[in-house]
Order: C-alpha cells, then structure tokens, then sequence
C-alpha cells in the first residue's frame, strides 16, 4: 500500500496559528520534506516534534521528487513544508504534488496559514473577486508589462514582493495604476503588523518619511475592482462604434473609439467583432 503526501501549512509568523491538524500529521508522518530544514526545524522543535527530514527546494526538486516518490510507492507517509504558509503557493511542491498524482499517490492538504488569504481578509479591500500573482519579475521592463496585463483584470490584485524591491514595484503601480486604492501588509501575523493604506504615490511616500517601514516581507493589494463597471460598453458607445465601422477598418475603429470613450481594447474589440458578424449575417440574407 502506498503512502500519503500531506500538504501542510504551517504558520507565517506566529507559530501559535499552527493547526491541531497540522501538528497530529507532522508527528504522525514518517518523513518532513522541507524547503529549509534548518529553518523549519525550530518550528518543529516548537512543537516539541523530533522527525527526520529531508530538503526540497526550488533548487533540488526535480531530483529530491524521484527520492520522495519512490519512499511514499513505498508506504511511507510524508508531510511537505515550506518556510512559511501554504506549500506551493509561490513556494516549491508543484512538481512532487504533480508527479504523486500522475502515480496514483494520494495528496492530502491539511490547510492553515497563507498570507494572501490573511491579507485579504483585513486589507478593507474588494474580495469578491481577486487575482494573485504572486513576486512578479525583479527585471523593470518585464515587471511593468506584467502589471499592464493586469490592468483589465477587476477585482483586487495580490502580489507579494520583498523590503529591497518595494519602493521601485510602487513606483511602477503609481504610473500604471495612479488612481487606485491601494493596501500594503508588512509582517501579517508577527509583533509589527501593519497595514498601510492609501494609493501608490501617498504610500511612497510613507516609505520615504518612514524609511523603517521598508523593512519585512510585504504583500501589496490593488483595488481594480472599478474596472468591471468602466469596462462595460453603453448605447452610445456602440452606436459611435457602429459609425466608425461604416467608415474605417476594424482595427482603426477600435483604436479611435479607445481614445474618445477611454474604455478597455477587449471590450470594444469583442463589441466591433459582434458588429462586424452581424452585419455579414445580414449581407448574406
């Protein structure tokens, strides 16, 4: 019989949020697989828990898999952790957790902290829909096109992003994003928690009268959830549409109708496509 992979959260901070389930499967299991054994063996050691483990991080995890896999078609039940919060949420685990599925091994999660959920749920912010994407790119350009692609997208962005990269990931949602609420949570869970409102340029500069607040692990939300009603084309809009089609190409016309009704490209787009079939509909009738 095979054993079981548990996916256990453990805490993000304050090592009291840890689960009554959590700590029963960590004792219970055979072998801890953790992202860093040293770090997390003073959680254990919390817990008074004296378990063997075994590394498995961004770095080894291709090759620790193989190791893991072959324990648990073995029989062993193992539990995965990472440093802090959920496995696999912006953490290692993917490949184990895709790999034991493909082999028929059962994935167990035995649910508990994450910092997106924690973040959410006292930022004051929308959470009716929300879109996490986790650190984004440390390289500018490419973090700017990421945060364009999000421009769209309602609801409140989530993402994560370290005291060294702060300043200059704010700077870029001051430009993309000028007008929107935004919420910075630094250190959820520990003795100097602290949630920061405000937009990006009022929060820059917080940071710069208060250099301190740059220290700590950050998660940022932005409030686009204003996007869903902006988004949405009126009568007039598409009868201005309608004109344009008469007139130019596709492409133009939504170009031109982007400038004069300040709405987003994939709604007037999806709306001239819509146009375009239904007036060949009627030709061909």
């Amino acid at each position: 019989m095979t054993g079981v992979l548990y996916i256990v959260a453990t805490p993000i901070g304050n090592l009291e949020d840890i689960s009554l389930r959590a700590i029963a499967t960590l004792k219970a299991v055979d072998l801890i697989a953790a992202e860093d054994t040293r770090h997390s063996r003073q959680l254990l050691h919390h817990l008074g828990i004296d378990k063997r483990m075994l590394s498995c991080h961004e770095h080894n995890e291709n090759s620790r898999s193989v190791e893991l896999l072959q324990k648990l078609a073995a029989g062993s039940d193992i539990a995965l952790i990472s440093d802090a919060g959920t496995p696999l949420i912006s953490d290692p685990g993917y490949r184990l957790v895709t790999a034991a599925q493909q082999q028929g091994i059962r994935v167990t999660p035995i649910p508990g902290a994450n910092s997106v959920i924690t973040a959410l749920s006292a930022a004051g912010l929308p959470t009716e829909n929300f879109h996490f994407a986790g650190f984004l790119s440390a390289k500018t350009l490419q973090r700017a096109r990421q945060l364009e692609s999000m421009t769209d997208l309602p609801g409140t962005l989530v993402m994560f992003e370290s005291s060294h990269r702060i300043d200059r990931l704010l700077e870029q949602v001051a430009q993309i994003f000028p007008k929107n609420p935004c919420v910075v949570a630094k250190e959820l869970t520990k003795l100097h928690e602290q949630f920061l409102h405000g937009n990006a340029a009022q929060l820059l500069q917080r940071f710069a009268e208060e250099p301190k607040l740059k220290k700590g692990e950050f998660v940022v939300l932005i409030d686009n959830s204003a996007v869903s009603d902006d988004a949405v084309l009126d009568a007039d809009d598409i009868r201005m549409l309608e004109i344009l089609l008469d007139e130019v190409s596709v492409k133009m016309a939504v170009k031109i109708a982007m400038r004069l009704t300040g709405k987003k490209k994939n709604e007037i787009y999806q709306q001239a496509l819509k146009l375009r079939e239904a007036r060949e509909s009627e030709s061909e009738n």
